[in-house]
């Protein structure tokens, strides 16, 4: 189903052929973008599931509540981190003589769609986490899928219609000043809250590393910029980037966080090497794997050619597919244990730095595997 989903991000990817080449640079905000719902909001369905697993899971929507700071600190990461990547995107542009927009454009567009699509994801991630609790769903298990599915795919049409404000010049800075207007009484506004410790602790401990994965989403979009030629020739290529790149996060997130409960619940002692129950873990990777990325390439084929995408043949859409996806998965398990134990040993909480790690390291190495798996096939 995520997957499926996905399609709709991919297809309005597919569909932004012409905004891209009139938008330069645009192409290295898009992961970014993507990775940081999934990262915020896919972190925040761990830590839920952690609360629900210790039975804290209550009053979302109460800011003295555990839950409710978690959700709290979730909000004020999204606007930090909308205004960090803009200006990170500039400066890598800038840095590396890439024709780019300006910056007031890269913040308009990364504020409003940011923020616009994390009102719908943080809604489904706190209404998915009930269900879960009411239905005795173990939620390590289906937030991460859920969450990053419907990032991907309110984050794009987010993007696109965030362009259309940066036409008149006037309006692109009125509303970057707006931007930089509200960011103020925001931070003042957690500053004042010192007391809500759960809250603190989350932008704390998450901002640093969002930066850091943010920077590294950015150079994922400096692979898919540089084959702009490839991309924009055959355009269901698009259609492929945001599913596969949900599918492989989402893959590695579930390991993540299953790994994360396990060490807060003491049922996982963090070694060098993976021990049995581990291996389980990630045989269970594996096996979702294949048949998620054989259906991928199947139907990234058919929605190419019902739209009239110029696209690769079927085998060779499927081979691409499964080849990237092999690379990525095996990649994805390495960094999920690594990042969960590593994190766990250093008494910070793997629920705040296990997905967002898993998912930006997925973007990057989704993107190297597909660009590797373009040209081991040919495509370009």
């Amino acid at each position: 189903m995520s997957s499926t989903g996905d399609l709709i991000a991919g297809i309005a990817l597919g569909s932004m052929s012409a905004a891209l080449e009139s938008l330069p640079g645009l192409l290295l905000l898009v992961p970014a973008a993507i990775g940081m719902r999934g990262n915020i909001f896919g972190a925040l369905g761990a830590r839920l599931g952690t609360l629900a697993h210790t039975g804290r899971f209550e009053k979302p929507w109460q800011l003295r509540s555990a839950t409710g700071q978690s959700v709290a600190g979730s909000c004020l990461l999204t606007v930090y981190v909308s205004v960090a990547l803009a200006i990170l995107a500039w400066l890598i542009t800038t840095l590396l003589g890439i024709p780019h927009i300006s910056l007031m454009d890269f913040l308009v567009i990364s504020v409003l769609g940011g923020v616009a699509s994390s009102v719908l994801v943080l809604a489904v991630t706190v209404r998915t986490a009930r269900v879960a609790v009411r239905r005795g769903w173990d939620l390590d298990n289906v937030a991460a899928p859920v969450v990053t599915a419907i990032g991907d795919i309110v984050t794009l049409p987010a993007l696109w219609l965030a362009a259309f404000a940066i036409r008149p010049v006037w309006l692109s800075y009125t509303l970057a000043i707006g931007c930089v207007v509200v960011l103020v009484p925001v931070a003042l506004w957690q500053y004042r809250h010192r007391v809500l410790t759960q809250m603190q602790r989350v932008v704390r401990q998450s901002l640093p590393l969002l930066l850091i994965a943010g920077t590294v989403d950015i150079v994922a979009g400096y692979v898919l910029d540089s084959r702009t030629d490839a991309f924009l020739a055959m355009p269901g290529l698009l259609v492929m980037v945001p599913a596969f790149l949900e599918d492989v996060g989402a893959l590695g997130s579930i390991l993540a966080s299953r790994l994360a409960s396990k060490l807060h619940l003491g049922t996982l002692r963090p070694g060098r090497l993976p021990g049995r129950a581990v291996l389980t873990d990630i045989a269970l990777i594996g096996i979702l794997g294949f048949p998620v990325f054989l259906l991928l390439g199947l139907t990234v084929t058919g929605v190419s050619a019902a739209l009239g995408l110029a696209h690769p043949s079927l085998l060779m859409m499927v081979a691409l597919t499964l080849l990237a996806g092999f690379f990525a998965t095996s990649a994805s398990v390495l960094v999920a244990y690594y990042a969960a134990v590593g994190t766990f040993r250093l008494r910070l909480d793997p629920d705040n730095y296990g997905l967002p790690i898993i998912t930006s390291t997925m973007d990057l190495v989704g993107t190297l595997s597909i660009a590797a798996g373009v040209v081991v096939l040919g495509l370009v």
